[in-house]
């Protein structure tokens, strides 16, 4: 993700790009159910948790140990929490190009079923803290607690809650490799908006299994921070606006209205957009804006070294969870 909130022409041009190899597939909503039925308690303690399990491991950047290892207890969790998982390991070639050793990770539930609905979040950390105020950690990598870990963490505690509770749909927890090694920031030649969300391109080109689809996906990214406010992304409401209303009607709903304003937010390059453009599911993006601060509109921590497990809120987590609980669990 992510140069900034407001590169309206650099993200048309990354958009006309992905939109190459389209097909034909659709995807569609159903109608709104008149009642909601009542979800089941997300525990933003076990969220936590997760959150603090990956960044143990130490940042996780492409073709470390760490990345290696923590991809491992991503698996085994997924499969002790009762998920059929898939993997997709290949090498892609970097801006610099370098060839990095991709894993995305995919968890499903009811596998059989053809009623589908994506969550989706970038596993791997930033190799660089290219936006930290001091020049010296500019090459250092990052825990990436709110930057991956969190959208992770969320997602672990919901494929506990599906073991013990199955929803109506499949469901497809889809962690996305190599969305932060986009070109840093000391870098003097060309910025290509591309070199982001490698992981997410490449299973939308070539999802795991043949012929998928689902109605809809919902990407999170940085849902761990205490004061973050989740603004309706402007691409998300553009290519997927009725899952935008569906999530911040539920959000309202069920009291964590405070987290979901219902105000416009920017236009960011995010995993959403190739899944949108490429594999033509419906995706929104759950993400953070920061008004009033000098550092980021992605706020303080951002790709800094002081992304890391003391910034996480419960809270937070708490709010986004919750609010894709009752999403999922209202889907027949």
């Amino acid at each position: 993700m992510k140069k900034g909130n407001y590169t309206y022409l650099l993200l048309l041009a990354f958009i006309g790009f992905v939109a190459c190899g389209n097909g034909n597939k659709t995807a569609s909503l159903p109608d709104e159910e008149t009642k909601d039925v009542k979800a089941p308690e997300f525990n933003a303690d076990s969220a936590f948790a997760y959150v603090k399990a990956q960044c143990d491991f130490g940042p996780r950047t492409p073709n470390s140990q760490a990345h290696n290892l923590c991809g491992n207890w991503l698996v085994n969790k997924f499969k002790e929490f009762g998920a059929t998982v898939y993997e997709q390991t290949d090498k892609v070639r970097a801006w610099d190009g370098s060839m990095l050793d991709m894993r995305n990770i995919i968890a499903s539930y009811n596998p059989e079923t053809r009623k589908r609905v994506i969550i989706c979040a970038h596993w791997d950390s930033r190799p660089w803290a290219d936006n930290d105020p001091d020049e010296k950690n500019h090459h250092t990598p990052i825990d990436g607690a709110d930057d991956g870990a969190s959208g992770v963490g969320v997602m672990i505690e919901i494929a506990r809650q599906l073991q013990m509770k199955s929803t109506e749909i499949g469901i497809d927890l889809i962690c996305f490799d190599l969305e932060d090694y986009g070109t840093p920031q000391w870098y003097e030649g060309k910025h290509d908006e591309n070199s982001w969300c490698l992981g997410s391109q490449y299973w939308s080109h070539q999802p795991h299994v043949e012929g998928y689809n689902a109605r809809f996906g919902i990407l999170l990214d940085m849902v761990g921070n205490a004061n973050a406010r989740f603004y309706k992304e402007y691409f998300s409401q553009r290519m997927a606006g009725n899952v935008v209303s569906k999530v911040w009607k539920k959000a309202h709903n069920s009291g964590y209205g405070v987290y979901f304003p219902k105000e416009d937010g920017g236009a960011i390059t995010d995993d959403h957009i190739p899944v949108n453009q490429i594999a033509r599911i419906p995706c929104i993006d759950i993400i953070p804006e920061y008004e009033n601060c000098e550092a980021s509109s992605f706020g303080p921590i951002w790709h800094t070294i002081n992304d890391n497990i003391s910034n996480i809120d419960k809270n937070t987590l708490k709010a986004v969870g919750q609010v894709l609980m009752e999403v999922i669990y209202n889907e027949k």
